[in-house]
């Protein structure tokens, strides 16, 4: 697998994609399989990328203690922290409490927020119900 840092000419918009080779990329390109989400032009390009490698005095542990990570990990903890106070907790329930929101035309006072599949996650969407992912993190020092 490789990971690509694309652009699109039309919005200029950046993006990363990842790709079975290169030569996958240029297959998809040269058949117009590649798009841009934001404008649906066609006109993507590979950008100049920089490769991310880790040398031998570093480690995983040290790149994860990072103040980029500690600074989104703490971006990650205000957010669950106003799920937590703002929506009821649904546990593995989700998509059936969904389904019951949304077929009964009830506003609840709360939203929810709980687990469920990623199959779970398209079935409802199919219906026309409403769903965010959220990074989640659980770990002992949260």
């Amino acid at each position: 697998m490789i990971k690509y840092n694309l652009t699109c000419k039309s919005c200029k918009l950046n993006f990363d994609s990842w790709f079975a080779s290169s030569l996958e990329f240029e297959k998809l390109k040269k058949k117009s399989l590649l798009i841009c989400h934001n404008c649906n032009s066609f006109k993507i390009e590979k950008s100049v990328m920089m490769p991310n490698v880790i040398n031998k005095t570093s480690t995983i542990k040290e790149k994860f203690s990072s103040n980029k990570y500690k600074s989104i990990k703490k971006i990650i903890n205000r957010y669950q922290k106003f799920v937590k106070n703002n929506f009821d907790y649904v546990g593995e329930n989700f998509a059936y409490e969904a389904r019951s929101i949304h077929y009964k035309n009830t506003k609840s006072e709360k939203g929810i927020y709980g687990h469920a599949s990623k199959k779970d996650i398209k079935e409802l969407s199919e219906e026309g119900i409403e769903t965010q992912l959220i990074p989640w993190i659980n770990d002992k020092e949260n």
